[in-house]
């Protein structure tokens, strides 16, 4: 069963203070998914999740490299843009594999690679009301989810 809840922060420091709440839930084996029109925040929200997570490393859009990895203080993260992939298969040639279970996997363009992971978390980003505003709607079919999603509604 999926669950599902949407989020409407107001602007960067909502969606940091979003971010920040998310990145205390996570653990190794975790993969988020995330999706929304070009501009809407995807890197942003990646950004702010990673250094939540303890990274303070300059933070990039790995467009062009495909990956980025960072070393967080008590495991890596890996940071996708699955733009330019064709599907999961292509994804899985990758070679990231090792990330998956000893990491934390955030892809951008998620829906790209749909089906690769058993139970990740996925965020669709879209645009709020006003120009700084975003509405972020959280959904997994996984129960290791519940908790966060009940989580992330009760703070927002």
């Amino acid at each position: 069963m999926t669950r599902t809840t949407t989020l409407t922060v107001g602007d960067e420091q909502g969606t940091i203070a979003l971010a920040t709440r998310l990145a205390a839930h996570l653990r190794i084996g975790d993969a988020v998914l995330l999706d929304g029109s070009l501009a809407a925040g995807k890197t942003f929200l990646t950004r702010a999740l990673i250094r939540a997570m303890g990274c303070d490393e300059d933070v990039t859009s790995p467009t062009y490299t495909i990956a980025n990895i960072y070393d967080g203080p008590n495991f890596p993260i890996l940071h996708v843009d699955a733009y330019r992939l064709k599907d999961a298969q292509e994804f899985y040639h990758l070679g990231l594999d090792e990330y998956f279970e000893t990491g934390v996997s955030v892809i951008e363009w998620g829906e790209r690679i749909d089906g690769f992971f058993d139970a990740p978390l996925s965020i669709h980003i879209g645009f709020g009301p006003q120009d700084t505003a975003r509405s972020i709607t959280l959904s997994a079919q996984d129960a290791r989810w519940v908790d966060v999603l009940t989580d992330l509604e009760a703070t927002q």
